[in-house]
């Protein structure tokens, strides 16, 4: 049997616990040193072991609803069965020799709270939750949160009890859990220190919200730091890079002995002042001898560290040089930074941080499809601590998805939204986003002042760039659904500027996570997330360039559809198609500049007129296409 492979059941003939459910993990300590050692004797062990658990729960009416290895995931409907069932499995653990693998030590963890069933498996915080509390005990031990705890008081069986052992921070990051033990007569009653926050070298901030969505961005975090040094967590601001950060660096804690430590540079205005600012947080004293950033990697060089390093953005250089010295002359400690940006040094490992998945547009959903998508369940989640009458359903999954999208999966812009509905229905708050600056405000209190509102977020990164930088992003704001290259050297090129003046300044946007790179297709495109689309556009209003790039846009694109018309007969049919389809949306932008007042209606006559042929096909001959197929691939059929 593979030590690691998960194991999922098909539903059980009577229906699974829904509501408030109980779950009771279970694993074997220090498994996977016994698999290296004792394979052979080991498959024999697990058999029998996987027998009496599944024995254990279901004699107490549980459901093993999936394993993963030798850890065991079983859902009950209430909590004086979840312990009945752990004292029953440690106990028929006990009776068996396990001496061939050097005994097994099996623990165990119970916690209670709402969870969303699917296809016979549990999601939700309550899951994650008794994971995070198994993790901190200890092979033989049997710890209850305090919500299960309540619902079984006066309920326990006999000559049981719980022994308090206080609050602890669970890896979760989340609300500290008051942890219980249970204890018999029968069973060992002394344990080691639990494993939790409190035990562990770190300073890993308390977070006030569950960490939703990124499941699989946080599996690939954990991976990658484990097998490079240096990686550096790049995205658009908001995108979630912190929070990602933060809880690859909880979830592995016990790789590191010397601790995880966390070094906020969000605050720090003068980038001279990092290395202070690194060593209040590492208790390093500047020696007589040693520059600080020296008496820091010397005092490292020895120790098996994680140091997470948030916000370089605004000090690349300072951040750079500092995560350089100690990478060199600190074996094993191991760096995790976020910035908007790379830190442009050798051995750094990038890895870019997307939006959460949203549904596509057009999507038939319902609320269990809808909830599946990152975004869909973050809001869903942030509006219910918003207003607790809030509940996704069937008939507003749609609407909530479109919110997600037109936030395009930005988390922070998303839990803004969703503080909303505790005041807006989600028809009216998909109407406020109209006004996507005056609605998404709000944030924390105690947060930066760029941390607070989606304009002060953008802001922040507008203010970082260079003149030039500013200045082409404002102008490729005008482009709608993207653009190419060749449009935006047309369309966007300054005085004295060309093709590869332009394609530097699109390349060191799309490093800084402004714009966004599509390298899938033939030709690169490029395009702005919304809000930041918003955003640009508003500053080249501001600088009244506006009526000027818009003429050129629709010139562009007039010259566009004129080529195409004079191809349709000669060219083959895919080819010109492929040509237009990417730039529909450039195309209705132009029609409705040249078409709107007194704008250019001769230039709007004309676009319309050579395009004709490319409605017609899109039209008249495939009528409405299925969701998420193209013309080009109609055409192909």
């Amino acid at each position: 049997m593979d030590p690691i492979s998960p194991r999922a059941f098909p539903p059980a003939t009577r229906a699974l616990p829904t509501g408030t459910v109980t779950f009771l993990f279970t694993d074997i300590e220090g498994s996977t040193q016994r698999w290296e050692a004792k394979r052979d004797a080991m498959k024999a062990a697990v058999a029998r072991h996987d027998g009496l658990m599944r024995g254990a729960i279901e004699a107490s009416g549980g459901y093993v609803f999936k394993t993963i290895g030798d850890a065991f995931c079983a859902a009950f409907r209430t909590a004086p069965e979840a312990i009945r069932a752990a004292l029953a499995a440690q106990r028929a653990l006990a009776k068996e020799d396990f001496s061939a693998v050097d005994l097994l030590r099996v623990r165990a963890a119970l916690h209670s709270g709402y969870a969303d069933e699917r296809d016979g498996d549990y999601f939700g915080p309550t899951v994650n939750r008794v994971a995070r509390l198994l993790s901190i005990g200890h092979g033989g031990q049997v710890l209850v949160s305090g919500t299960t705890a309540d619902l079984a008081e006066g309920e326990l069986p006999p000559q049981t009890s719980l022994r308090d052992l206080g609050a602890h921070r669970l890896k979760d990051l989340a609300h500290p859990e008051h942890v219980f033990q249970i204890v018999t007569t029968d069973m060992p009653a002394e344990f080691a220190p639990l494993r939790s926050l409190d035990a562990l070298p770190n300073n890993l901030p308390l977070q006030v919200t569950s960490f939703v969505g990124r499941e699989i961005d946080l599996d690939e975090v954990k991976k990658l730091v484990e097998k490079t040094r240096l990686i550096t967590l790049v995205g658009p601001g908001g995108v979630g890079k912190t929070r990602l950060a933060l809880q690859a660096g909880a979830d592995l804690l016990d790789n590191y002995p010397e601790g995880v430590w966390v070094i906020q540079l969000a605050a720090l205005t003068d980038p001279e002042l990092l290395p202070s600012e690194a060593a209040a947080v590492l208790n390093v004293r500047v020696s007589s001898d040693r520059s600080l950033t020296d008496s820091i990697v010397y005092a490292l060089k020895p120790k098996r560290s994680l140091l997470i390093l948030d916000n370089c953005e605004h000090i690349v250089a300072a951040a750079a040089a500092f995560v350089g010295a100690v990478s060199r002359g600190c074996p094993n400690v191991h760096i995790l930074a976020t910035s908007r940006e790379g830190l442009g040094i050798e051995g750094e490992d990038i890895m870019r941080v997307a939006s959460l998945s949203v549904p596509a547009k057009g999507e038939t959903l319902t609320a269990e499809t809808a909830s599946q998508y990152g975004a869909v369940a973050l809001f869903s989640d942030r509006a219910t601590m918003s207003n607790k009458s809030f509940i996704l359903n069937d008939e507003n999954s749609a609407a909530v998805a479109d919110i997600c999208r037109r936030l395009d999966g930005i988390p922070f812009a998303i839990e803004l939204a969703a503080a909303r509905v505790k005041s807006l229905s989600i028809a009216d708050l998909s109407h406020a986003l109209n006004e996507r600056f005056r609605i998404l405000t709000g944030g924390h209190r105690s947060a930066l002042p760029r941390q607070k509102t989606m304009r002060a977020l953008i802001d922040w990164s507008f203010d970082l760039l260079s003149d030039s930088e500013k200045t082409l992003l404002r102008r490729v704001s005008i482009f709608a659904g993207g653009w190419t290259l060749d449009a935006a050297t047309q369309i966007c090129q300054g005085e004295g500027s060309d093709e590869i003046d332009i394609l530097d300044l699109l390349s060191s946007l799309v490093d800084k996570s402004l714009v966004v790179a599509e390298t899938g297709g033939m030709t690169t495109r490029y395009r702005l997330l919304d809000s930041t689309r918003e955003y640009a556009l508003e500053k080249l209003a501001e600088r009244d360039e506006r009526q000027r790039l818009s003429r050129a846009h629709a010139k562009f694109f007039s010259m566009l559809a004129t080529k195409a018309d004079h191809d349709w007969g000669t060219a083959p049919t895919n080819a010109v198609v492929d040509q237009l389809e990417p730039e529909l949306d450039n195309f209705r932008g132009a029609l409705e500049w040249a078409l709107n007042g007194s704008n250019d209606a001769s230039l709007g006559a004309l676009l319309a007129g050579h395009l004709g042929v490319f409605w017609f096909y899109g039209i008249a001959v495939f009528g409405n296409l299925p969701n998420g197929i193209t013309l080009s691939e109609a055409l192909n059929d």
